[in-house]
């Protein structure tokens, strides 16, 4: 049986029900060793199963609420550390629309890790990512992988056949470990193609590439600017770092 969203509030916190997942489990996946690679997955969807593979309780909370930086984010350490992750695959009934997805795991969140947060105002350094003048240059999102011109040493990519802003931004805020906003107002999913060339890696003059600004402008059509002003940040005020068995 599906639940509509309600909203408890109490002394200022805030604990969210949602629409529930039909299964879900939740691991604790083995320790972290420093220094050793590993993979991350986060919301992965296939039909009707969500994936989140060595992935914090941060990233959850980011996917949850629509939240593109950690810098939108007040919590414990742990909940942003490499050292406390989680495996998560959950199941929607069929038919279930990607618009529900969040909503589910913002349940799955109070009731597995007992999350409970609040909303507070807080003056923020940020990109706000607009449309450049001239208008987008991306394309309707494809069938086939998205693929870039071979670059060079040292350069970075975001290439995918289809990706809403929510992504993208998620993606520019991870790179530049800066907050990026979406002001854009472009809806739906596009085929985004970006090949840059990051300043904190050293390479050769004759092989430099676009910087991320520029690369932002003349690729997709957008661009990053500078602000500060006012941001909803979310507060967390309690959180399990051991979750509810499954």
């Amino acid at each position: 049986m599906r639940r509509v969203i309600t909203l408890l509030f109490a002394t200022g916190l805030v604990i969210a029900r949602a629409q529930t997942f039909e299964v879900a489990s939740v691991k604790v996946p083995p320790p972290y060793v420093i220094g050793q690679p590993y993979d991350i997955t986060v919301a992965k969807i296939q039909n009707d199963t969500i994936t989140f593979t060595n992935a914090s309780l941060a990233d959850c909370i980011r996917y949850a609420y629509s939240l593109s930086s950690n810098l939108r984010l007040s919590a414990p350490d742990w909940v942003t550390s490499p050292e406390a992750r989680y495996d998560i695959v959950a199941k929607t009934a069929p038919g279930a629309s990607r618009d529900q997805f969040p909503k589910m795991m913002r349940a799955l969140l109070s009731d597995r890790f007992k999350l409970v947060f609040h909303h507070e105002e807080r003056v923020l350094n940020y990109y706000a990512l607009v449309v450049a003048k001239g208008g987008p240059r991306m394309h309707e999102p494809t069938a086939g992988p998205a693929t870039a011109p071979a670059g060079v040493n040292g350069q970075l990519r975001i290439l995918s056949n289809r990706m809403p802003m929510s992504d993208v931004v998620s993606l520019l805020s991870r790179y530049m470990r800066a907050l990026v906003v979406d002001q854009t107002g472009l809806a739906g999913e596009f085929e985004v193609k970006l090949v840059w060339t990051p300043d904190d890696r050293p390479v050769p003059e004759d092989q430099q590439g676009a910087s991320i600004f520029a690369a932002v402008e003349e690729q997709l059509g957008l661009k990053l600017e500078a602000r500060k002003g006012p941001m909803e940040v979310i507060v967390v005020d309690r959180a399990e770092k051991v979750p509810t068995e499954n």
